[in-house]
């Protein structure tokens, strides 16, 4: 079993996340905050491309051509979050139903957010709505932990562009990076510092940094080599950033 309470910054596996998750003790985790598959292959366009501009990657990735149930979660989740947790799951309209499905009687509460893009992708062929929203499943029992800030602060409603300049990775290029700045969001109202995050979809590691930057631990399981990476070395980067910083304030 992993050892928590040795976790002082953060913990990250290259490893398939449902065999990883086994090795996480029961009631152990505050916050599940993950991004895993959407399931869209199926709906693909193809990817579009031009003379004048980037292309438009509609196949989002390889690793989304494998449906994913989210059946598969529900067990896990509910023994590895603690009884004050909470969970967040991306996700988009094909898949809200199911994990309604699935995790609306295991938990007292079900709701969701809606992440609404400024900039999303364009629609070329002016043929249907701009795909600019995402949503959030959103789960917890009585008595989690919610930190309530002002009544317009916590509308189920968010907005921001999607990651661009220097925060979006161009080396390995994730095609579903999630911003910071929404990742910390969810985190503050969802978790206290020092808590443990956990991402098993993590990606090129946004949540690990969002989490580090509001002061809680984080685990991330990553099963793709070239992302997991990318995430090492930007938590590593992260931390000493954050070293220098704090060597800078009691100079």
């Amino acid at each position: 079993m992993l050892d928590i309470n040795s976790i002082k910054d953060y913990k990250l596996f290259n490893a398939d996340c449902f065999d990883k998750l086994k090795e996480i003790p029961d009631k152990s985790i505050n916050l599940i905050l993950c991004d895993p598959p959407y399931n869209l292959a199926n709906y693909s366009t193809g990817n579009m491309n031009f003379s004048w501009r980037a292309e438009i990657n509609n196949d989002v990735a390889e690793w989304d051509e494998k449906v994913l149930d989210p059946a598969d979660l529900v067990q896990e989740f509910k023994r590895i979050i603690k009884p004050d947790g909470n969970i967040f799951i991306f996700t988009s309209y094909n898949l809200i139903g199911k994990y309604h499905e699935v995790f609306d009687p295991e938990f007292d509460t079900f709701q969701f957010m809606v992440w609404h893009k400024t900039n999303p992708i364009p629609n070329i062929r002016k043929s249907s709505f701009l795909n600019s929203c995402e949503l959030i499943v959103c789960l917890w029992n009585k008595g989690h932990t919610w930190n309530f800030t002002k009544q317009n602060e916590m509308h189920n409603f968010i907005e921001s562009p999607i990651c661009m300049g220097s925060e979006r990775l161009k080396n390995p290029k994730h095609p579903s990076q999630k911003p910071v700045k929404i990742l910390e969001h969810i985190i503050n109202i969802a978790s206290n510092e020092n808590d443990i995050v956990l991402d098993m979809f993590m990606g090129v590691g946004s949540t690990g940094a969002a989490a580090l930057n509001l002061n809680r631990r984080f685990i991330g399981i990553e099963l793709d080599k070239e992302y997991y990476n990318a995430a090492v070395k930007r938590l590593k980067a992260h931390k000493k950033s954050s070293a220098a910083i704090s060597e800078k304030q009691y100079a």
